[in-house]
């Protein structure tokens, strides 16, 4: 194995009560939009790109509507994620640093354009990390963005972790490992290898 590959929400971090507080912000400003969302309502959307989740938040709108809400949303959601960030999984610097020592680090994760480099600007991580995908810049599936971090970088043999059904079926068609963060937000059918936490990463490497 020569690298390893991350999911974001749910395996490095956990942005929910940040990106809450910026969608529920504009939709108090909203004439479209009557009730606030809660933790669960985004749980219940971790993995999937952002149209699919924002057809699933709001079913009612029509797709100009929801387009324009969305950019809004992100567009807050960026500001308020660079100023105060998300929560780390336990320990996650300290794993990161001693695991870059031997291997390669990306993150291909199902965010919009903008999110990874929120995540580094809040948490001063991207010097652990040798690139980053995600389908806000290529418009590709998370298991093609995968394969065009492996192909650019000239990868060998890497891994992918990560916490959902959606990472599980990313890390198949780039026909790569699978681990399975199970500390994270999602359920899988199966795995080839399992960590109930980030520090466990040292003792499988």
């Amino acid at each position: 194995m020569d690298s390893i590959i991350f999911d974001l929400d749910g395996t490095i971090w956990d942005p929910i009560d940040t990106v809450l507080s910026a969608w529920n912000g504009v939709i108090r400003k909203s004439n479209l939009i009557h009730s606030e969302l809660t933790r669960m309502d985004f749980e219940g959307t971790m993995g999937l790109q952002m149209n699919e989740i924002s057809r699933k938040l709001f079913p009612t709108l029509n797709d100009t509507e929801r387009q324009n809400l969305v950019k809004e949303l992100c567009e807050v959601e960026q500001s308020l994620l660079e100023e105060n960030g998300g929560v780390l999984i336990h320990n996650v610097e300290n794993v990161l640093k001693e695991l870059s020592q031997k291997y390669k680090l990306y993150i291909v994760s199902n965010c919009q354009d903008g999110y990874i480099e929120a995540f580094y600007k809040s948490h001063r991580l991207e010097k652990y990390f040798l690139d980053f995908e995600n389908p806000g810049r290529t418009g590709l599936s998370k298991g093609e963005n995968i394969n065009l971090v492996i192909e650019r970088n000239n990868l060998l043999s890497p891994v992918y972790v990560g916490d959902t059904q959606g990472d599980l079926e990313a890390a198949r068609f780039a026909k790569i490992p699978f681990i399975y963060a199970e500390y994270g937000f999602g359920q899988v059918s199966e795995y080839d290898m399992k960590i109930k936490s980030f520090e466990e990463l040292l003792r499988v490497f």
